[in-house]
């Protein structure tokens, strides 16, 4: 009976995490989650809060700013595939400026807006060609320049991804 009374008394702690240093409710500390996923940083009322480094369990990583358990403010993502994020958040998502990295080269520098391409950037594509000016809904929208890796250029407006003309 004083067995199964000591395993249901652990199985909060083993179902819901375990702060395993520091202080994980008004402080600093460290927390590892029921998948083995760590955070190192900052919590207030038990949440992650403030500065911090999540560490997933397949090796992606956020270091950065936290509010209330969601990415919040600057921080850089990293995952394993050689993917990169650097810049800013709003609620998990990115959100202002910042730069996407892809394993293949490609690359996109400028706004974001609920993790989607929104306003003037430039996003440099893996065979070279290059687009500089406005973005809306993860497209080509506004007035931009198309920059073919061939050297022909498509300048002018375009409007949910295509090009409208000058």
């Amino acid at each position: 009976m004083k067995k199964l009374l000591v395993i249901l008394l652990c199985l909060p702690i083993i179902g819901f995490g375990q702060c395993i240093s520091g202080d994980c409710v008004n402080g600093k500390g460290t927390y590892i989650t029921p998948k083995g996923d760590k955070y190192v940083g900052d919590f207030m009322n038990t949440n992650l809060h403030g500065q911090g480094t999540y560490t997933y369990s397949d090796g992606d990583k956020y270091v950065g700013g936290w509010k209330d358990n969601k990415r919040n403010g600057y921080g850089t993502n990293t995952w394993v595939n050689g993917m990169k994020y650097v810049g800013e958040y709003k609620n998990n998502k990115k959100h202002g400026q910042g730069t996407h990295t892809w394993p293949n080269g490609e690359k996109y520098v400028g706004g974001w807006k609920d993790n989607k391409k929104h306003g003037y950037g430039t996003h440099t594509f893996a065979n070279g060609d290059k687009y500089v000016g406005g973005h809306q809904n993860n497209k080509k929208h506004g007035k931009g320049v198309y920059t073919f890796s061939d050297g022909e250029t498509f300048k002018g407006l375009f409007e949910n991804g295509n090009f409208l003309g000058e």
